[in-house]
């Protein structure tokens, strides 16, 4: 037998406590999956978008960057790209800008807290580049200035967030906003996006394998 639905009114909101049970927690996460099938479309088109860019005559790359549990799901996607996803394919250039610990202290050190991301994405990106930002609130300064310094970079910004309106989700080109009040939930729902936005990406990249070179490409068996 079939479990019921989970109905909105169903989930346990942070307003009545201040922790998920188990069943409280699955039942979160399957409301806030429902949520995030409305954007399968929108991650289908930013693998689309990413391909053109990094597939692209200029060559172009990604950024990431996030916050805590964000900046490790910002390096998981960039890893993806110079890695692989699923299918073999040539690596794609991918930085993300929470591991590079000797700029990251050198710039918390020597500036404001929000040039933490912002003054990497001047240094390192250009334009017609793509930003992806990661926050479970959409409130990070950090996050918001980054965005804003690469909308005056030339740079494409695209913002996975939690529940809108925020300000990230305000000043990006796109976003995918969670409509969960729970920041877990949120964030395993990103992980979800970005492995929706890599499908989509290597279904791109792979479509029209014309476009990108196999130089010392090795081939994968399984």
């Amino acid at each position: 037998m079939s479990a019921a639905p989970i109905r909105a009114a169903e989930v346990v909101s942070p307003d009545t406590c201040t922790h998920l049970t188990g069943h409280d927690h699955v039942a979160s996460l399957t409301a806030a999956l429902r949520d995030l099938s409305r954007h399968v479309d929108t991650l289908d088109r930013w693998g689309r978008l990413l391909a053109g860019v990094l597939c692209g005559e200029d060559r172009g790359r990604l950024l990431a960057a996030g916050n805590g549990g964000s900046a490790a799901q910002a390096q998981h996607l960039t890893a993806e790209l110079v890695g692989r996803y699923r299918a073999d394919r040539p690596p794609f250039s991918a930085i993300c800008l929470t591991a590079e610990t000797s700029s990251l202290t050198a710039i918390a050190n020597d500036y404001p807290a929000d040039e933490l991301f912002a003054r990497q994405v001047e240094a390192h990106g250009r334009p017609g580049d793509v930003l992806v930002l990661l926050s479970t609130s959409g409130r990070s300064p950090n996050a918001v200035a980054a965005a804003r310094r690469a909308r005056d970079c030339g740079i494409t910004v695209l913002a996975m967030t939690g529940p809108a309106p925020n300000p990230l989700e305000a000043v990006a080109h796109d976003a995918v906003s969670i409509d969960s009040p729970w920041t877990a939930t949120v964030q395993e729902c990103h992980l979800v996006g970005l492995h929706l936005l890599c499908a989509a990406f290597d279904a791109a990249v792979l479509a029209d394998s014309p476009r990108i070179s196999s130089t010392n490409h090795v081939e994968v068996i399984t």
